[in-house]
Parts: structure tokens; C-alpha cells; sequence
């Protein structure tokens, strides 16, 4: 799926360092100097998913495929950005460009790395990129309200549109990320067309120490910033995380260990950025291989289908589903149809996380 997320922030949080660490392997520059990152890096990631192991071992599968994320590492924005400093303007092209946005906010002290406001305030940091992206959105409405509200006098059609975008511009002015606001099914269409900055979902990540990665009171202020936007946060070491990347499987899983992580803090923010984007996962397994499907929250079973290949969306007839939990429960796929675990669902059927399909089509 062509969907993907932007890690963003001021420069010299560790945007490129959380970058290079979901990559494991060092692809963008993660200098101590600001616009290190000029053009965005881009990577494709794996979602983890440890229900893929256990249907591989339990079929015997020849091979393991999970499915993947986009993430782009865009530079650092900075105070003015809507203004074209710091080369803002096409930095904020960049941000335009994804479905969603991670901001990394650094909260990790340390003298010998630069902070480009002095100080270390996650509540200041936010506000500046928050901020820029509302300022520029704004800028970009101050243009289009006028366009529609002339257009509306000689289409009647476009008078609703018209008075949308005069709210969205309202809300702009009074300081209010757009992600925030209350739309009408009908509204959300037309907010998507918008692709406004400041409406994109984001998940906050905090670049913090290992050792206080459980200090509530050191996370406190910036999840009381993710609670207002109704957004989450995930705390990680990118640090040490990219250090870990770098290991072999064995040796990152003792390493986790001797860290007392119960898993890498990579894996939560893949897993979170993946249900930022309202997505999904739905699976295959068998001899030959076990897969991993991407699909977004509410797809039907032949559009499901149609993922894997487009003649079994044309041809479908129907979805033979059995929940993962189900399946693992019952030891096998042929177990699970004795015991009438596995249904037969038509094409009204939505896909819910975890279906393990077989699908039935015509050629």
C-alpha cells in the first residue's frame, strides 16, 4: 500500500537516528549540526508481527513475509518555517506529502548535542512545529476560501463546500490543529481533499534516556500534549535503539533483556505508526509460504481479495475466515474446520485483524 508516515521535528531531536534504527542499517545522516537532512530519506520497514512465526511453524511454511511501512525522515523544521526559513517551504512540501505524522520531541539531556532554541521543552518544541504547520495551512486556506466562496456564486453546489472551508480557515485562526475538529462524514471527504498539514493523524515519540524510559514524571508533559490531540505516545532511546538495530537477532533480544525492555521501542513505534494510518492486518498461511496482507479498517472481504490479486477480487465467490486465535487454539487449519471454527463470509463481509482467509474465486 503507497501509504506513509514523516518523522518530523526541530532539528537535532534524533529524527535521523530513529530513521536509521527502523532501517538497522545507517542511511541518513545523523549529524550534530542542524539540516543535516535536506532532501527526505525513505525507507520501507516491516511490521513486526509475532503471529507470523507461530502460523510459519505451525504450517511448516517455506517462507515468512510480513507486510511494510513507508517512512520518510524529512529536516528539521524551525521557527519561521511558513515563512521559507530554515528552507521551510519545501521541507513543508515534504510533510504535505505523507498520510501521517510521527514528531519526534527530545527530551534526552545532553551538553555535547545542540538544541536549536537553547533549552530542552518539549510543551515549546511542540507549539514551534505545531505551530508552522497550522501557520502554513492557514496560509494555504486565506487562498482557497476566496476561490470557492466566488466559484459557489454561480455554482449553488459549492456553497456547503464554501462554508466548510470558512470554518476550517475560522479554526485555523483561533489556533487549532485541524485533526481536532468536528466533521460530518461528508465533510471528512472534502477535508481530505484539503491535505492540510495540521489534519494529518500523528503519534508523538519521545526521544528520551533508557534509564527513564518508565519515569511517568519525565513523560508527563508531552503526554499531556498527546492527550489534547487525542494522539499517542511511544518513548524510546533512538540512541540506543539504532545500536540495537545493529545487532543480530540473539544478541538484540539479550540485549533488550539486560535493558529490562520487553521488546525493542522500534517495534512500538512501527506498530503504532502502522494503526495511525487506520491499516490493518489480515493473513495467509501454508506450505509454501505465510504472509502478512495490508488493508485498511473496514475493507471487505473481495476488495481484501483483490490485494492479493485483482482476478480474485473480479472473481470472487467467497472467503473461507478463521481467527487467528482460533486457529492457534484449535493446533491446525484442518482441526479448526472440525470443529466449525472456520466460516464461510460473501462479499458483505468486513475484515477484521488477524483473519486468517483463504479466498474462493472464479477465473
Amino acid at each position: 500500500m503507497a501509504l506513509s508516515i514523516g518523522i518530523v521535528g526541530l532539528p537535532n531531536v534524533g529524527k535521523s537516528t530513529l530513521f536509521n534504527a527502523l532501517l538497522g542499517k545507517a542511511i541518513a545522516s545523523a549529524s550534530n549540526f542542524p539540516f543535516c537532512t535536506i532532501e527526505p530519506n525513505v525507507g520501507i520497514v516491516p511490521v513486526p508481527d509475532e503471529r507470523l512465526d507461530v502460523l510459519t511453524k505451525m504450517e511448516s511454511s517455506a517462507k515468512t513475509v510480513p507486510t511494510a511501512i513507508q517512512f520518510v525522515d524529512i529536516a528539521g523544521l524551525v521557527k519561521g518555517a511558513n515563512e521559507g526559513q530554515g528552507l521551510g517551504n519545501k521541507f513543508l512540501a515534504h510533510i504535505r506529502e505523507v498520510d501521517a505524522i510521527i514528531e519526534v520531541v527530545r527530551l534526552f539531556p545532553d551538553p555535547n548535542v545542540i538544541h536549536v532554541s537553547g533549552a530542552i521543552s518539549p510543551k515549546d518544541d511542540v507549539e514551534t512545529i505545531n505551530t508552522e504547520l497550522m501557520l502554513a495551512d492557514l496560509q494555504m486556506m486565506e487562498k482557497h476560501v476566496p476561490k470557492v466562496e466566488k466559484e459557489s456564486k454561480t455554482n449553488p453546489k459549492l456553497k456547503p463546500i464554501a462554508d466548510f472551508g470558512g470554518r476550517v480557515k475560522q479554526h485555523l485562526e483561533q489556533g487549532n490543529s485541524i485533526r481536532n475538529i468536528i466533521v460530518t462524514d461528508e465533510e471528512k471527504i472534502w477535508l481530505k481533499e484539503l491535505q492540510l498539514m495540521s489534519a494529518k493523524p500523528i503519534l508523538y515519540v519521545a526521544n528520551i534516556e533508557v534509564s527513564q524510559l518508565n519515569d511517568e514524571s519525565a513523560l508527563a508533559p508531552l503526554r499531556a500534549i498527546a492527550s489534547v490531540e487525542g494522539a499517542n505516545l511511544v518513548a524510546i532511546d533512538a540512541k540506543i535503539e539504532a545500536e540495537v538495530a545493529e545487532l543480530n537477532p540473539a544478541e538484540q533480544t539479550e540485549y533488550i533483556k539486560e535493558l529490562g525492555l520487553d521488546e525493542p521501542g522500534l517495534n512500538k513505534v512501527i506498530k503504532s505508526g502502522y494503526k495511525l494510518l487506520n491499516l490493518i492486518t489480515f493473513l495467509t498461511t501454508g506450505p509454501d509460504e505465510t504472509r502478512a496482507w495490508t488493508i485498511t479498517t473496514g475493507t471487505k472481504a473481495p476488495q481484501a481479495a483483490g490485494v492479493i490479486h485483482t482476478d480474485f477480487e473480479r472473481g470472487f465467490i467467497r472467503a473461507e475466515i478463521v481467527g487467528y486465535a482460533d486457529l492457534i487454539a484449535a493446533g491446525s487449519m484442518k482441526h479448526a474446520s472440525e470443529l466449525g471454527l472456520v466460516r464461510q463470509e460473501g462479499k458483505e463481509y468486513i475484515m477484521q485483524d488477524g483473519d486468517v482467509a483463504y479466498f474462493k474465486f472464479n477465473v
